[in-house]
């Protein structure tokens, strides 16, 4: 028989081919998901009492055959009238309005209009379909070439199945390479649900026969099926049967490069109002984080979609790891069908969902725990509290704040800890904090002395984090502990007399000002207790944080740009600050000068270069 497939452009492969060559490597999962569907109607017919069949061996069978790349399955087969329907018919628009309709998209086209066989035609010049019904029907022969006209006949087969062969066309010859088809197999096909055969492995045994020289066991090299999937990955198991080291062997799995345990892992199972499965998994995260790597994995009935999940997944979970499986997701996703989707709406707000309860129950469960992972979990609770109000209300349960001495508080806790020593003068309630404890150890320590209590907020999302707290808390702000000097962190109602007068104050205002950069620090004249720094570096709270925030991102540009500023604050109740003002050698007061300010700046890390230089050849000089 031969015949004209019944589509309305004269020849539909060279658009096939057009638009669909950026992808053209999907054409092999979706010649095995059709293959895997085949088999899997088998099993189901056969379990009802429909299809009157010995199922056996239903492996599916991917071979290289010189120019040929064959892919078999033993599943239900077709008849003559199935190739006809299945294949045949392929009906749409013409070629000039399906060119005009989608001229501008550049996504996987074969799923709208039910093309995944003729993917085949990507990379083959001739396909052929040999082809069984369980049926007992005669089998049948389909040759096409890649123009609109067919062959179809009775063949000789003796068994039941589908054999697609595909003569790979010379611009494709890489994929008549087992190394790049045992590639595709890996990315596409590792957790299909019927098994997949791609040629012989080899491993090694003891020989019963043969001793070596040391008469023991010779080591002996054999071959056997390679099979190249997990046909019941742990997504598809009951978690109640499943043990942390199953999670761990599957996180692994999925993950060869990543020799770092997860921290836990979510089980997802729903079945209504829409269909998924799926295991979420909590990295450890590093300050360095690249996104492409070890990225969430999009499944449909177990194929390979995507990794790129946008839409899928929350944005602040996108550095979680682990598989999702939804049948209610195509194959052939895009960017556009996952904005819109209102089932992929729905995926979105269960998983933000179902991560607040694990992270609830895992902080009432076991607090202990919990805090100890808390380092590496903040940052994807601070990310959800930023983005989603929903998760923030209830991240509000379980969010915690850790200070410099290593301890952990829920917000009510805190606020109980430190409400009777940090509320300033005007029944405010200042949270202090640091971002290094290291760099800003001495204003903590000043804090200390106080009575104050220091958080430590270290992470890249901090600066946003503090501003959230700040409109959530009534009556607070946060400081950071080196935006000023700690008398006026927390301000109270006493003050510390004066040493100085307005003439004297003004006299050794400018003398510092000879020795200073003033477009880059401010100087500000306070009066402190004599025992503390006679200079003092601080920034300006407001300012550095918002700046900060603009290198993390959020609309804060205008900040980012400013020059970084800094206040010098003189002590002008400290003996050597009343030096400077007391001597009137020029040399000595320029000395005395330089040898503070650089003392101020070293505890900052700011002094560097020649200035460092100078200095500790100015000390050495002093010390002499």
């Amino acid at each position: 028989m031969k015949g004209n497939i019944n589509v309305q452009t004269e020849n539909i492969f060279p658009v096939i081919k057009k638009f669909l060559y950026s992808d053209h490597e999907i054409f092999l999962r979706e010649l095995i998901s059709n293959a895997t569907d085949a088999t899997q109607k088998l099993k189901a017919l056969s379990s009802m009492g429909k299809a009157d069949v010995e199922l056996g061996d239903l492996t599916i069978e991917v071979k290289i055959d010189d120019k040929k790349l064959i892919i078999s399955d033993r599943g239900i087969g077709m008849t003559q009238e199935e190739v006809d329907k299945y294949i045949n018919q392929i009906a749409f628009s013409g070629a000039e309005d399906f060119l005009e309709k989608y001229k501008n998209v550049s996504e996987n086209l074969i799923g709208h209009f039910g093309l995944g066989f003729y993917s085949a035609f990507m990379v083959a010049d001739k396909v052929e379909i040999r082809t069984k019904s369980y049926t007992d029907a005669p089998a049948v022969q389909w040759v096409c070439d890649g123009s609109p006209e067919f062959t179809m006949q009775e063949t000789d087969k003796p068994d039941r199945g589908t054999d697609i062969i595909l003569h790979i066309s010379d611009d494709c010859k890489e994929f008549l390479e087992e190394r790049r088809i045992l590639e595709l197999l890996n990315k596409y096909c590792r957790f299909m649900p019927v098994p997949i055969r791609f040629g012989d492995e080899s491993y090694w045994e003891d020989s019963e026969t043969e001793k070596d020289s040391d008469g023991k066991p010779k080591r002996v090299e054999k071959k056997r099926p390679r099979i190249v999937n997990d046909t019941e990955p742990a997504w598809k198991k009951t978690p109640a049967n499943l043990t942390d080291d199953d999670y761990r062997q599957f996180y692994h799995q999925l993950y060869p490069m990543n020799f770092e345990d997860p921290l836990f892992q979510i089980h997802l199972n729903v079945d209504y109002p829409f269909n998924l499965t799926g295991i979420l998994y909590f990295p450890k995260v590093k300050r360095t984080v690249d996104p492409k790597q070890n990225r969430i994995q999009l499944y449909c009935n177990q194929v390979f979609v995507t990794d790129s999940v946008e839409g899928v997944v929350p944005e602040y979970l996108m550095l979680l790891h682990g598989v999702l499986d939804s049948p209610d997701i195509p194959l052939n996703v895009s960017r556009s069908y996952l904005q819109s989707d209102s089932n992929v709406k729905k995926i979105s707000a269960h998983i933000s969902k179902k991560v607040a309860d694990k992270l609830e129950e895992l902080f009432k469960n076991n607090r202990d725990d919990f805090e100890k992972k808390w380092d590496d979990i903040k940052i994807f609770i601070e990310y959800g509290m930023l983005s989603d109000e929903k998760f923030c209300e209830r991240a509000e349960k379980f969010a915690l704040l850790k200070n410099t001495d290593d301890k952990y508080f829920t917000f009510d806790d805190y606020k109980n800890r430190i409400e009777p020593l940090q509320t300033d003068k005007d029944k405010t309630l200042v949270y202090l904090y640091a971002t290094n404890k290291d760099e800003q150890y001495s204003y903590i320590a000043k804090a200390k002395e106080k009575g104050y209590d220091v958080l430590l907020m270290d992470s890249i999302l901090d600066s946003h984090f503090v501003n959230l707290l700040e409109r959530k808390f009534e009556h607070t702000r946060f400081v950071r502990v080196d935006s000023d000097v700690v008398e006026k962190l927390i301000p109270k109602e006493d003050k510390i007399p004066e040493k100085l007068s307005e003439q004297e104050k003004e006299k050794l205002k400018p003398i510092i000002e000879k020795q200073l950069d003033t477009k880059k620090f401010t100087i500000q004249l306070e009066s402190l207790e004599e025992t503390d720094q006679p200079m003092v570096i601080t920034q300006n709270e407001f300012m550095r944080r918002y700046k900060e925030m603009s290198m993390v991102g959020g609309g804060m540009g205008f900040y980012g740009d400013m020059p970084e500023n800094y206040n010098l604050v003189v002590n002008i109740n400290h003996p050597l600050v009343g030096q400077i003002l007391a001597t009137d050698d020029e040399e000595r007061q320029k000395e005395l000068v330089c040898q503070l300010t650089d003392l101020a700046l070293l505890s900052n890390g700011l002094l560097k270069g020649e200035a460092l230089t100078n200095f500790i050849n100015r000390s050495v000089k002093i010390i002499k």
